[in-house]
């Protein structure tokens, strides 16, 4: 059994540096946006401008009646340009995307009451940009070197579990 186990341990070790080494390379060779992209909570806070947009649509076909006192197209006015304001926020600063999606979600849900939720597609826009905004963390792909023939043949020659044991340590 401990054999067996050994085994699994390694072929799930090669099967994490096959997909490293995949995700490398495809950043290797792609351009200034993909990299770019990488970095952010990039589809989370796409929707959530988009889900900004769609919830200042009502106000702004309502501006005349916005200020009149007992109306919420006020409320609209706020809840749709802080989804659209945190969206690009998203963007800007990622460290705090987890922070900013559960604001986006909450204003979300809230803006069905000043503006129809953007005909409810904002709101769903909003909820599901707010959720890939907590979902989101960064990855760093390490830099691995180039290998070549050699140095792939005498990697078979490296007890893999010896790797792991120092990988874990640091």
């Amino acid at each position: 059994m401990g054999k067996d186990k050994a085994e699994r341990k390694r072929i799930k070790a090669e099967k994490l540096e096959a997909k490293l080494q995949k995700k490398h390379q495809k950043l290797e060779n792609a351009g200034k946006f993909k990299l770019w992209r990488n970095h952010r909570p990039f589809w989370g806070a796409t929707l959530t401008v988009l889900a900004g947009l769609l919830i200042l649509y009502i106000p702004i076909q309502l501006y005349a009646i916005a200020f009149v006192p007992g109306s919420f197209a006020f409320v609209g006015f706020l809840f749709g340009g802080l989804v659209l304001i945190l969206g690009v926020l998203a963007y800007l600063y990622p460290q705090f995307s987890t922070v900013l999606g559960v604001i986006i979600m909450f204003l979300s849900i809230l803006s069905i009451m000043g503006a129809l939720g953007g005909f409810l597609f904002g709101t769903i826009f909003g909820i599901v940009g707010g959720a890939l905004c907590i979902a989101w963390k960064e990855q760093e792909i390490p830099h691995l070197p180039d290998q070549s023939k050699e140095s792939k043949e005498s990697n078979h020659l490296i007890d893999h579990s010896e790797v792991a044991s120092t990988k874990s340590t640091t």
